[in-house]
């Protein structure tokens, strides 16, 4: 573990591994951080790719479960976690990599595909988040209230007036699809994608299988993937066949 300090910024990073650069995002929607691959994930994938990857993750910033601390930029919301992002692969030195990122991991992923699309060289988004017509103001509510207060309860400097108008700039505002990017942008982007979907409130099957069929280089793996806890391997699997195709 390591910290890395830009500008205001500090993120609490991990470097392990050899290889191909991978870098790995958790899920935990805005408390993202490594807790959740001792909590919620459905597996540690830090210490499943390790053997075959230089694999990179972070705290997401201000998550309450993690290490990293910064601004609360509430117009720019999703690009501030984008700059944390590619600011931590340009301290180490990494120009090309790989990512694989759960749950918010998807949107995050979009972004930086939109940012910075030269420099990703494929990209695995499992139990992607994305907008569910139905409840489409879900990650809105969800961070509000699971994310939020904690984080007003240690930073005296931000109260719920700001969290609620930097989640309304982030999931309000673009309440459709992957929230970053939207189905033009997917229908044209060349970078190969692996999709490993979920159903649940905040990972819509409807919206990671459109992805799929919009995206021109896209593939899906089995699903239902985590359920049973049997069927996690074949996912593993899956997983680690796409991203051999792109070692050097």
């Amino acid at each position: 573990m390591a910290f890395f300090e830009n500008g205001s910024v500090r993120i609490h990073y991990e470097d392990v591994g050899s290889g191909m650069p991978l870098l790995i995002i958790p899920g935990g929607g805005l408390n993202s951080s490594f807790k959740f691959f001792s909590t919620l994930g459905p597996f540690d994938a830090v210490e499943t790719f390790k053997d075959s990857y230089r694999c990179i993750c972070m705290d997401l910033r201000n998550a309450n479960d993690g290490l990293s601390s910064g601004p609360l930029e509430i117009d720019r919301p999703w690009d501030a976690f984008a700059d944390d992002q590619l600011a931590l692969m340009d301290h180490l030195g990494i120009d090309k990599f790989l990512v694989l990122g759960f749950c918010i991991g998807g949107p995050f992923i979009w972004n930086l595909l939109k940012r910075s699309p030269e420099r990703i060289i494929a990209a695995v988004m499992a139990q992607p988040s994305g907008c569910r017509p139905e409840i489409p103001l879900l990650g809105y509510t969800n961070n509000l209230a699971k994310w939020g207060p904690d984080l007003c309860a240690r930073r005296p400097d931000i109260n719920m007036e700001m969290i609620d108008q930097f989640l309304t700039n982030m999931y309000k505002k673009h309440a459709d699809f992957v929230f970053t990017v939207d189905r033009e942008f997917v229908r044209n982007c060349q970078t190969p994608i692996l999709v490993l979907p979920d159903d649940s409130p905040p990972h819509p099957l409807v919206v990671a299988m459109e992805v799929v069929a919009l995206a021109p280089n896209a593939e899906v793996s089995l699903y239902p993937w985590k359920e049973p806890k049997s069927l996690i391997p074949q996912g593993i699997d899956a997983i680690r066949k796409f991203l051999a195709k792109f070692k050097n």
